[in-house]
């Protein structure tokens, strides 16, 4: 399965996240990507330096917004981490997925 191929549906909550047991599933598909608790989705990248960060940083923004799919950011200097989860929903859903395996591409 190609997640890059799929875009994320807009989600207004009423359904259940994925199950934790799906999880591991899924990550076969955004290599790179963790989940210590089955709830969210996590990954660091590191850089040559803030200026570089920065720029994959505001890839992954345009990204995200054509995909109306927004992770969490964390920049620490030539390091970012990115948290991905579906708030709507309190948890993982196939969206998250999606967006990491097109986060990871864009490299």
């Amino acid at each position: 399965m190609d997640l890059t191929k799929k875009h994320c549906i807009p989600c207004e909550g009423g359904m259940p996240p994925l199950d934790p047991e799906r999880v591991p599933n899924y990550l076969k598909y955004a290599p790179g990507w963790t989940s210590s608790d089955g709830r969210k989705i996590t990954k660091e990248f590191k850089f040559k330096d803030f200026k570089e960060a920065m720029l994959f940083v505001n890839k992954v923004a345009d990204l995200a917004e054509s995909e109306g799919h927004h992770p969490d950011i964390y920049v620490f200097y030539n390091l970012v981490r990115f948290e991905l989860t579906t708030h709507a929903i309190g948890g993982l859903s196939e969206n998250d997925f999606i967006l990491a395996a097109k986060i990871n591409a864009l490299l």
